[in-house]
C-alpha cells in the first residue's frame, strides 16, 4: 500500500471526511477519491456515488480488470434541535437505526436527564454547542422547537456545511416565514430548497411517535439514496 495514501486516508478519517481508495488489483495502482472532489469524469463516478452512501467496501469490474475500493465513510450523526415530545420518540428510533443522537436544547424544563435517560443531551444554545462539535455532511439535523430563535442558527449552518438532512418542524406558513428570514440573512435559494419543511414522510403521521416514524424515514431516504431516486 502506498503508505502517503495511507496517511491521508486515516487524516480524513480522524476529520470525518468520507474517501475511498481503489486498488487496481491487476497492477496494485491506487488512487484517493475524497467526497468533495470532483471526480464526474471518473469512469467509476456512479459507483464513488453509490459506494459514498452505502459506507460499503468491495470489488467492482473496471475496463479489463477489477478494482477494489476501500470506502471509508464518517458514522452518521443526527443533531435533534429541542427536547420536546417527538425528540424523545425520535432518539430511541434513531439510536436502534445506528444514528449518533445528540439533542440541543436551551429550555433546561426540557432538557432533562429524566426525559431522554441515557441520551446525549445538552441544555445548551446551539450555537454554542455547534461551536464545538461542528456540523459535517454525514450529519443530518431536525429541527423541532418552533422557535425560531432556537431553530433558525443551527438549520442555517446545517444548510452552509452540507448536512446530508436538514429537516424543520412547522406549517407551510410558518415555514414561509422562515425561508424570509433565511433570504434576509443571506442564504442562497438552492440552500434553501434543501430544507425538509414540513419535517418527515408525507404518511399522515398525528401523534409524536408517529411523526418520528415520518422523520426518520426522511433521515434514511436523505443518507442512503441518490436524490433522483428519493422522490
Amino acid at each position: 500500500m502506498d503508505l502517503s495514501l495511507l496517511t491521508k486516508l486515516n487524516e480524513l478519517r480522524s476529520n470525518r471526511r468520507a474517501a475511498i481508495l481503489t486498488t487496481n488489483m491487476s497492477d496494485g495502482t491506487q488512487r484517493l477519491i475524497r467526497r468533495e472532489d470532483d471526480y464526474s469524469q471518473d469512469g467509476l463516478a456512479t459507483e464513488f456515488d453509490r459506494r459514498f452512501r452505502s459506507g460499503k467496501s468491495g470489488i467492482v469490474p473496471f475496463e479489463d480488470t477489477d478494482v477494489f475500493l476501500t470506502v471509508s465513510v464518517p458514522s452518521p450523526r443526527l443533531v435533534i434541535i429541542g427536547a420536546v415530545h417527538i425528540s424523545q420518540a425520535l432518539v430511541p428510533m434513531a439510536e436502534i437505526a445506528g444514528l449518533d443522537v445528540t439533542v440541543i436544547d436551551p429550555r433546561t424544563a426540557f432538557a432533562t436527564e429524566d426525559r431522554f435517560p441515557g441520551s446525549k443531551l445538552k441544555a445548551e444554545w446551539p450555537e454554542d454547542v455547534l461551536g464545538e462539535v461542528p456540523l459535517d455532511a454525514y450529519t443530518a439535523v431536525a429541527a423541532v422547537t418552533h422557535d425560531p430563535k432556537i431553530d433558525d442558527f443551527p438549520l442555517m449552518e446545517a444548510l452552509k456545511t452540507e448536512c446530508f438532512y436538514v429537516g424543520a418542524l412547522g406549517s407551510r406558513k410558518t415555514h414561509g416565514k422562515r425561508l424570509e428570514r433565511f433570504h434576509d440573512a443571506g442564504l442562497e435559494p438552492a440552500l434553501l430548497d434543501r430544507i425538509d419543511a414540513p419535517i418527515g414522510l408525507d404518511i399522515g403521521a398525528a401523534s409524536p411517535e408517529e411523526i418520528a416514524v415520518a422523520v426518520l424515514g426522511s433521515i434514511i431516504t436523505a443518507l442512503r439514496k441518490s436524490p433522483e431516486t428519493a422522490g
